[in-house]
């Protein structure tokens, strides 16, 4: 079974945070963590420097490679700077492209 893991800290969050199952909206400084294994993506968020982590809406989503799981990850930290009640995003990253093409 291969696994990866993505993990970015300090995603200072837009206006209207980000969405989680557990808590509703998360605001000011968070981490966002991507897990990913059989061809599935696990995203969740907790406050900077805390213990405790919650899903981000959205999640789990289908996620066919780590190559894919590192785009989505980077996709979904970039939702949660915009803000807007940011979920996870509703597309699927493409196998070969990085986020930017």
């Amino acid at each position: 079974m291969s696994w990866a893991s993505w993990t970015t800290r300090d995603v200072y969050t837009g206006r209207g945070g980000a969405l989680t199952e557990e808590t509703g909206v998360m605001t000011g400084n968070l981490t966002v963590h991507t897990t990913w294994a059989d061809d599935t993506a696990q995203v969740a968020l907790q406050f900077t420097g805390a213990t405790d982590w919650f899903t981000m809406a959205g999640s789990p989503t289908p996620c066919p490679s780590e190559e894919a799981s590192r785009a989505l990850h980077d996709a979904v930290v970039q939702a949660v700077r915009n803000g807007g009640g940011a979920v996870v995003p509703a597309w699927a990253p493409q196998e070969g492209r990085t986020t930017g093409q």
